[in-house]
């Protein structure tokens, strides 16, 4: 259980902690069996709460059936984004958090962080790039700032699970770029390849509208890699080659 100092003035009473962060409400984002997403307002300011409560059995073990780990309360969420801030990677300021429950099917838990603004998604900047380019020295620092954060991720072993770049916003007033969305993600000690290849097929599928040329995906491959073009063609080509596969594979389902 957390609560930032700024906000202990706010929840005083006869009931718990808990309980007056998972009875809070407001405008509702998204609503998925067991988790609501919602926009709420404490006093002058905006956050964003995600409750969880508890996602039964069912659909834990359907998870489980399909060698995935189920996400079973909002710990990932703020592990991730306590991890992520200690690499210097901008998320959301994370304000609150707890959990209860012994067992994981009806576990009880909420996460709530302060609001970004004023931002625009990556996937909302982009949407008119096909028709109508950006700068090229803009378009290409916003692609090596992207592949700068993946390596961070991959390298530190977390791995997104929903690496769309979507998921990516950019503070429009301070320029800096956040990553969102971090209920998924997992942290090892080292990230399995197969994951670091469905994160990459994650944006590479996300970003097929972007009117993106080879020249700019080879710009993302020589930060994410570390390495020159030559070297990536000569030593990695195989691994390129699935994460544009698969990368293809959620295209072609999604359209």
């Amino acid at each position: 259980m957390y609560l930032h100092p700024e906000l202990k003035p706010y929840f005083r009473g006869i009931y718990s902690l808990f309980d007056q962060m998972m009875a809070l409400r407001g405008e509702c984002f998204r609503h998925q069996e067991g988790r609501l997403t919602q926009r709420i307002r404490i006093g002058n300011k905006t956050y964003f709460i995600k409750q969880h409560n508890g996602v039964g059995w069912k659909e834990i073990i359907k998870n489980l059936l399909q060698f995935r780990l189920p996400v079973i309360s909002a710990k990932n969420e703020w592990r991730a984004i306590q991890k992520l801030q200690s690499l210097g990677v901008k998320v959301p300021n994370l304000l609150a958090y707890g959990e209860r429950g012994r067992n994981p099917a009806r576990r009880e838990s909420f996460i709530l962080m302060e609001e970004l603004q004023p931002t625009i998604s990556i996937e909302e900047l982009s949407r008119d790039w096909q028709q109508t380019p950006p700068a090229f020295a803009y378009q290409s620092r916003l692609i090596k700032r992207i592949a700068s954060i993946a390596k961070t991720l991959h390298e530190n072993g977390i791995n997104h699970r929903d690496f769309y770049i979507c998921h990516f916003l950019l503070n429009t007033k301070l320029d800096e770029l956040y990553l969102i969305d971090l209920h998924r993600a997992e942290i090892r000690r080292l990230t399995k390849r197969r994951w670091i290849i469905k994160d990459l097929a994650g944006l590479y599928f996300s970003s097929k509208g972007c009117g993106l040329t080879q020249r700019d995906y080879y710009r993302f491959m020589k930060v994410y890699a570390g390495k020159t073009l030559r070297e990536i063609l000569q030593q990695d080509t195989n691994f390129w080659k699935k994460v544009k596969a698969r990368g293809e594979r959620l295209y072609s389902d999604h359209i």
